[in-house]
């Protein structure tokens, strides 16, 4: 597991990466396995929080009209935004709520308020029985403002910085993702090898996102992007499908360290507490009590491989028996049925 504590795959290393970076890993690995509050866990029932593109313009119109809690939380995001975050769900454009520094804030409040809307009607007893929290990248933060780490409005504050450093580091450098379909994360290694080949080591691409079996995003150059879906099509790999995302840029990979040294900055002026059920790293798929181990990673998550697959897999292989994706979209229902047929996952959808 702690091997998985990556900057860059077997897929090509990028030249921009931190002379330090070797370092703080070896410091992430000796602080991930010297948790001791969390370790022996036992999961039962979960919440799951979505990342980045699980909006979709409408989203929130129904929750905040059920639900006045909910609708306070867009209250109070608009005051910290400075911009009308509810209209935006509601309303678009979906240019604007697609954007990466608006849709991280609106992912985060609505997933919030969803759980909001659980509370409200299932009774606080559903909340109370969640003793485990992840989310997907971005969603990391929703589940530890739900854990208590950190406050609705710190959260919110972090988020907003996050996007609008991501998307300021995605502008600086010609780069994206492409999701790969139909190839075992093996072939899909392979195939980031023989496209950095292609392109050159300066132009690399690697998996960011280890999703499920048959489903790994790849990020990196465009001149990497446009060789691994050139590549996917060659009888050596023969991907079913190669897609282009729409995103900025190429998320977790050094191409957002810009963005994860302001981020850092930030998080280490921020108050975060020790959660108090355990929330899932996507960076090592591991739970995190100590505050500062808490911070640097989630600084590291912006250059590190998402590790969605071993995080589900470990949880299901703990005694995992019943989950809630609580937010935008029903992605994470879809992950959770590739990794697992019979797995228990009820939507709640914001």
């Amino acid at each position: 597991m702690q091997a998985q504590l990556r900057t860059v795959s077997r897929c090509g290393a990028f030249k921009a990466q931190r002379p330090q970076a070797p370092r703080r890993l070896a410091t992430l690995r000796a602080q991930a396995s010297a948790d001791a509050k969390f370790a022996d866990y036992k999961p039962t029932t979960a919440f799951f929080f979505p990342g980045q593109g699980a909006q979709s313009v409408g989203m929130a119109k129904d929750l905040i009209a059920e639900c006045p809690a909910a609708k306070e939380l867009f209250d109070k995001a608009a005051d910290i935004l400075g911009y009308d975050l509810l209209k935006v769900c509601v309303e678009g454009p979906k240019e604007k709520l697609d954007t990466t520094a608006v849709s991280q804030p609106a992912i985060y409040v609505a997933s919030l308020a969803a759980v909001e809307k659980l509370r409200a009607t299932e009774g606080q007893a559903l909340l109370d029985s969640v003793d485990v929290a992840a989310g997907l990248s971005l969603g990391e933060y929703t589940a530890l403002a739900f854990a208590g780490a950190m406050s609705f409005e710190d959260g919110l504050k972090l988020v907003k910085l996050r996007g609008e450093s991501m998307q300021a580091a995605a502008d600086a450098a010609r780069s994206g993702m492409v999701s790969v379909i139909g190839l075992d994360k093996e072939k899909v290694a392979a195939l980031c090898e023989a496209a950095t080949a292609e392109v050159g080591a300066d132009k690399a691409i690697q998996i960011a996102n280890f999703l499920c079996p048959g489903n790994y995003a790849v990020s990196g150059s465009i001149e990497g992007c446009e060789a691994v879906e050139r590549l996917g099509k060659d009888p050596a790999f023969k991907a079913r499908m190669t897609v282009r995302l729409a995103v900025a840029g190429a998320f977790h990979t050094q191409y957002m360290a810009p963005a994860a040294a302001k981020l850092q900055e930030a998080l280490n002026n921020t108050a975060i507490s020790t959660p108090r059920i355990p929330v899932i790293s996507n960076v090592d798929a591991q739970p995190h009590s100590d505050p500062a181990v808490i911070k640097e990673i989630l600084a590291k998550q912006l250059t590190s491989p998402v590790q969605w697959e071993t995080s589900l897999q470990t949880l299901l292989g703990k005694g995992l028996s019943k989950s809630y994706e609580v937010g935008p979209g029903k992605v994470i229902a879809g992950i959770m049925k590739r990794i697992d047929k019979k797995a228990e996952i009820t939507n709640v959808i914001a």
